[in-house]
């Protein structure tokens, strides 16, 4: 394999099989329209984790008032709770505050956990001439470059805005692959930076917590002091017990039901970047070049944090097949991932 002047190995030029006309255009729209679907149900999960709170609390209470007309299963169902529109409110409103305080340091915290370090443009002349280049393509401000000293092969991006944003690669990856891929890997994560990525999966990862923080305190709480009060509540109607069980199997379910839907998100976010890499490279081989080896590599990222797992452009841990569970799974499984930039029409 022939050399080029900047020391990268030249691609080879026979044509990949399979690859079809790419229509990034529409793999953009139809992530972004998904995107846009998984976040509504986020908000509807942490609304109805607050009103049901509400309800279950206003159940109660009224069961309380109603000495000698006991509340019934079916009126207390059907009832229109104003405290739980309150208590959907405070969810939103909370969680509003809680993803602005994450966005004003965000970036700064995920650079420090991965353990990146600013390179300056003497010392990786390659990484950041690519780099300009992508961003150029982008039509974005040239982000900080960031090394990650590890054989791996792996790179993540960061910046809740694209002036703010840094790409970092691993020693591994700017050592082992073509320019060309190099390219695809820069450009994927360049996409992350022009679709505000890093933007959507701080915000969904503050929600996802804001739910399991609030329905860990309803279990704790109504398990230690809720079964006494449903207890005395049976006699009048059984309202209250009804209030009570469906609060703690809310609280169980709410925290789950979100978590799956983070990793929904990030899924559709990866195939949006790989989309939007094609279109700023103009050359899917490169990206699928670069996906196929690391793949194939055994060496794993271990300064990772599993905080940031799903930010890079592999999850560091471990490898999605495509056997694996697409409902865990932060990446989705590099051979669909390839297929799809083969004909992603």
């Amino acid at each position: 394999m022939a050399e080029l002047p900047d020391g990268k190995p030249s691609e080879p030029t026979a044509p990949v099989p399979g690859l079809a006309r790419t229509d990034f255009y529409a793999a953009i729209r139809r992530n972004k329209r998904n995107t846009v679907w998984l976040c509504m149900i986020m908000i509807v999960i942490a609304g109805g984790l607050g009103y049901v709170i509400g309800w279950a609390a206003e159940i109660v209470y009224l069961s309380a008032l109603r000495h000698g007309e006991p509340l019934g299963v079916v009126e207390a169902l059907t009832y229109r709770s104003p405290w739980g529109v309150t208590g959907a409110g405070v969810m939103l409103v909370a969680g509003a505050i809680w993803v602005m305080v994450a966005i004003s340091v965000g970036d700064l915290i995920l650079l420090a956990l991965a353990g990146a370090r600013e390179v300056p443009p003497e010392s990786e002349p390659v990484l950041h001439n690519v780099v300009e280049e992508m961003a150029l393509a982008a039509g974005l401000p040239k982000p900080r470059v960031f090394l990650l000293e590890s054989p791996a092969l792996n790179a993540f991006a960061t910046g809740l805005r694209p002036e703010k944003s840094a790409i970092a690669v691993t020693r591994g990856l700017l050592d082992r692959l073509t320019r060309s891929e190099l390219q695809g890997v820069v450009a994927h994560e360049m996409g992350h930076v022009a679709n505000s990525d890093v933007l959507y999966a701080t915000a969904v990862a503050v929600v996802v917590g804001l739910i399991a923080l609030v329905s860990d305190a309803v279990l704790r709480g109504a398990l230690r002091g809720g079964l006494r009060t449903s207890g005395r509540s049976r006699s009048k109607g059984g309202a209250a017990a009804l209030a009570l069980v469906v609060v703690l199997v809310f609280a169980v379910l709410a925290p789950l039901a979100a978590w799956l839907v983070q990793m929904s998100i990030s899924r559709e976010r990866e195939y949006l970047a790989d989309a939007t890499a094609v279109k700023l490279a103009r050359n899917p081989l490169g990206l699928i070049g670069a996906l196929e080896k690391i793949d194939t590599t055994s060496e794993r990222f271990k300064g990772a944090n599993r905080a940031i797992q799903h930010l890079f452009i592999a999850n560091p841990f471990r490898k999605f097949g495509v056997r694996s569970s697409a409902l865990f799974s932060t990446h989705p499984p590099t051979p669909e991932r390839v297929e799809r930039l083969r004909n992603l029409g």
